[in-house]
């Protein structure tokens, strides 16, 4: 099995397990990995999902021995709707993701990492576009989402020369949100997860989808679109609650 699926109260891990190839993903992990990601998103028991890769190694991207081999039926999807190459990088989520990335996330494994809603990562972990030198294109959101996470700068700077950057410089360039030493990123993204599904969720909820729909929206559809989302997280009682707690000098987490 190439994905694991591993809940723990509240908390979700997913491990890419195929440390032959760097866990590089061919097209049955990635429909595994997407399946995965809807089976966390629809679970209503689980509140952050952290995604990790086997063996010290994140993800190296596209497995390039099964894009030689596309009539044995492991090549990448690369079909204009439905999933992408790597699996879930076309969805948006109602639930927050967290990698924890150790050794390489490279080409579709850096897609995959600028996915997810924040990076935990090694000092010595290294973020870089290498499908450049076998020119190959980013095709999981790489060309979307790198901009938008380090500007378009430092965007295009690993996007034209491929290098590969360490944690310290995707810590600099703000690629990478919580930098640890070397074999501690999933504990730190667990722990992450833990602090973050400790809060009453609806608010949380909201307010990310409120930040992922704004970028294509003008300013005001887009603050119409924030009314909306805390609108209704206010009918949830959630918010009421809250006030409640804060009013008799309580502090208690709930969902």
């Amino acid at each position: 099995m190439s994905i694991h699926y591993r809940p723990d109260g509240r908390i979700l891990t997913i491990t890419i397990d195929r440390p032959e190839v760097s866990n590089a993903i061919d097209r049955p992990t990635a429909e595994a990995l997407a399946d995965a990601m809807r089976r966390f998103d629809a679970d209503p028991e689980l509140a952050v999902a952290v995604l990790t890769g086997a063996s010290g190694k994140f993800c190296a991207g596209a497995d390039l021995k099964a894009m030689n081999d596309p009539a044995g039926g492991r090549s990448s999807r690369v079909e204009p709707d439905g999933d992408g190459p790597v699996g879930p990088t076309r969805m948006l989520l109602s639930k927050p993701v967290i990698a924890a990335v150790e050794g390489v996330a490279v080409a579709g494994g850096l897609e995959l990492a600028c996915w997810c809603d924040l990076r935990v990562a090694a000092t010595d972990a290294v973020f870089g576009v290498y499908c450049r030198r076998w020119g190959i294109p980013l095709m999981d959101g790489g060309t979307v989402r790198l901009p938008r996470l380090v500007g378009q700068g430092n965007a295009l700077d690993l996007i034209l020369t491929g290098r590969g950057i360490s944690g310290e410089e995707a810590l600099r360039m703000g690629l990478v949100n919580r930098l640890v030493p070397p074999g501690e990123a999933l504990s730190a993204a667990l722990a992450l997860a833990e602090e973050i599904a400790r809060y009453p969720s609806a608010a949380m909820r909201g307010d990310r989808l409120s930040s992922y729909q704004q970028w294509d929206r003008p300013l005001a559809e887009a603050l119409a679109g924030e009314y909306e989302h805390g609108m209704a997280t206010l009918r949830t009682g959630q918010t009421a609650h809250g006030i409640r707690q804060y009013g008799a000098g309580e502090r208690e987490h709930a969902r």
